[in-house]
């Protein structure tokens, strides 16, 4: 058996074991949050999260999880293109900030309590570094603007990789992760697979990144665009694409995504490019889609019709758009919110309170008699 076809059944094994939520534990929960010393949906969106990590967990989700933000860092090939307003060497020398503990993931990390892992899956030069956990497919992706991002086995290779981060975190008592990614180029390969599998043309997708002018921009538009006329990406086939336009970092966290579905571990998303995995691993596993919780809408210009489109609302909107998985772990805040809520938080019998206002006026009338 070939390594692609077997690295295909592996994936298919995943996909066909990631089940939907538990409706019982949804049910619980919600009746929980009714009975709690508030008017029943006063916390908004809160209550909705913490049945959804009910159903993920087939229980109460527990409080004081560990949490680990998993950082795939990958160079791609269209830089050549002149699409960034970085140069590709820049990817290596952030993840060497990642590892020194000085970028923005690593001081929310910090703040938070979320262990940072970074993930070479890619990056033009090998990094090994002390900290950096080296899975590399290839030294970053081609350049898709001439030829194929990667092959097709590279492709499932990337995805496999995710999925073993996944298990690795569950082995180590992780219950909650978070997407992060780093890598020069990769809102211009983001924007190419958002457009292939939605549909969506690349003017409304294709962003300024890392801040590009008008004119840059435009030229990142027809890159994009060319891209896509040369390769054709079919949309019924998320692994053709990732290949063909995608990012061994997108394709990694789609994995990781995947992985993590089938173990019940929610996936807290972060801005364009993790979001663009997410559509990738929804795309590949339609299940997939109850563990994800959108941490915030990304500044990026096709962020908000990714979320339209995957049905999904942030949680917050900060005009962020750095990656590395900011927002994310910022959005992890939440889930320990909705789990302590959940969990801490008295009922009326418990506090002794009236929980309707029937019951206070009915005391009234009783009193009065």
């Amino acid at each position: 058996m070939s390594d692609e076809k077997k690295l295909e059944q592996e994936l298919h094994s995943v996909i066909g074991a990631v089940k939907p939520l538990d409706r019982e534990a949804m049910d619980k929960a919600r009746g929980r949050m009714d009975i709690l010393t508030k008017p029943q949906g006063s916390l908004g969106r809160m209550e909705d999260l913490a049945v959804q990590l009910a159903g993920i967990n087939g229980d109460f989700f527990p409080c004081g999880t560990k949490k680990r933000v998993v950082v795939m860092a990958a160079d791609h090939g269209v830089t050549g293109e002149g699409i960034s307003a970085y140069p590709s060497e820049v990817t290596a020398q952030m993840v060497a900030n990642f590892t020194g503990g000085g970028a923005a993931i690593n001081v929310f990390g910090r703040q938070n309590d979320v262990e940072v892992v970074v993930i070479d899956i890619g990056v033009k030069v090998d990094t090994k570094l002390p900290g950096v956990k080296s899975v590399r497919v290839k030294a970053g992706t081609d350049n898709f603007r001439r030829r194929a991002a990667m092959s097709r086995t590279e492709a499932l290779q990337a995805v496999a990789a995710g999925i073993e981060c996944a298990e690795e975190a569950a082995k180590d008592g992780v219950k909650v992760l978070a997407t992060g990614e780093m890598g020069i180029g990769n809102t211009t390969s983001s924007s190419a697979v958002m457009a292939a599998l939605s549909g969506y043309e690349a003017s409304l997708v294709v962003g300024r990144g890392t801040g590009l002018d008008d004119e840059r921009l435009l030229h990142k538009q027809e890159i994009v665009s060319e891209s896509l006329e040369l390769h054709k990406p079919d949309p019924s086939d998320p692994l053709g694409v990732l290949s063909l336009v995608g990012g061994l970092e997108i394709a990694a966290l789609a994995g990781l995504i995947l992985g993590a579905a089938r173990l019940g571990i929610p996936v807290v998303i972060d801005g364009f490019i993790s979001s663009t995995a997410a559509l990738a691993a929804v795309k590949l596993c339609p299940n997939a889609w109850y563990y994800l919780v959108p941490s915030h809408l990304s500044a990026e210009s096709g962020h908000a019709l990714l979320m339209d489109y995957l049905d999904l609302k942030p949680y917050l909107n900060m005009g962020m758009r750095l990656g590395e998985g900011t927002g994310a772990v910022l959005g992890m805040n939440l889930l320990e919110a909705a789990a302590r809520v959940t969990l801490e938080m008295a009922t009326f019998e418990d506090a002794s309170v009236s929980n309707k206002e029937e019951d206070s006026v009915g005391s009234d009338v009783k009193g009065a008699q």
